[in-house]
């Protein structure tokens, strides 16, 4: 593992319990810096605060980040404890039924645009006059390859991911000025329990299009989300990092 500086600062990572965010929790923990982890389940937090050597720079909160009033009580919280916030990954999400767009409910729809874009929204918004105040603050979004392509039988999932991916370029332009950075990461599939929700059929067609012909890590994922949370990223903004193993062509 490279070192990668985080001592001294404080992160939070929405869905920081589990797959994609725990891994991101462990790399932060281990490169020094304090984490809160946001999570709609306590069970998973309860597990990974158990599992976890950190002590005290480990804590949890159970979150629903649709909620902006839970939001924001979280984030006043995590002040009130810590001082200040450095660090926002914004990573909870869902992918939805896999079916065609027009056997989608609008139910379905809405629940996954409501966990995989508003709620991003509702956290960057919670926390961004915080980190502009300071003079300082990293903010990493977790967007998908399907936000660039569009994934068949995935249309609320594609569409929302392709909306983070704007509003992380939208942030970034009206904040390039104040310390604060923001950028997105478009991973392709990486093994995950968020498969759970997927068909066999659906996984194999993410596979089919990834060159390398694996799957990404969840360690993967976690190394480039700490190198954006970090000092050393201080002049990409606006960014769309991809992890897809060579399927991304822009």
């Amino acid at each position: 593992m490279n070192n990668i500086d985080l001592n001294g600062r404080t992160a939070i990572v929405t869905g920081g319990a589990d797959g994609i965010g725990g891994s991101i929790t462990e790399r932060f923990l281990a490169s020094g810096a304090s984490v809160i982890m946001w999570d709609i389940s306590q069970d998973n937090l309860d597990a990974k605060l158990a599992a976890s050597a950190a002590g005290d720079r480990l804590q949890g909160a159970k979150v629903d980040v649709t909620d902006p009033d839970q939001v924001a009580a979280a984030r006043d919280s995590a002040l009130a404890a810590h001082g200040k916030i450095d660090i926002l990954v914004c990573n909870a999400g869902i992918t939805g039924p896999a079916k065609k767009s027009w056997e989608y409910s609008y139910a379905e729809w809405r629940a996954v645009v409501n966990l995989d874009l508003d709620a991003v929204f509702v956290c960057c918004q919670s926390l961004l006059t915080h980190m502009m105040d300071q003079g300082y603050g990293r903010i990493v979004n977790i967007a998908s390859i399907a936000g660039k392509e569009g994934n068949p039988n995935a249309c609320a999932y594609s569409a929302a991911k392709a909306g983070v991916i704007g509003l992380t370029k939208s942030l970034a332009k009206e904040t390039a000025e104040t310390g604060v950075i923001i950028n997105c990461v478009t991973p392709a599939a990486i093994r995950t329990a968020i498969f759970d929700q997927i068909t066999q059929e659906h996984v194999d067609y993410m596979l089919s299009r990834i060159p390398m012909g694996r799957l990404g890590r969840v360690d993967e994922a976690a190394a480039l989300v700490a190198w954006l949370s970090s000092e050393d990223c201080s002049f990409s903004t606006g960014g769309v990092f991809d992890l897809s193993g060579g399927r991304a062509t822009y």
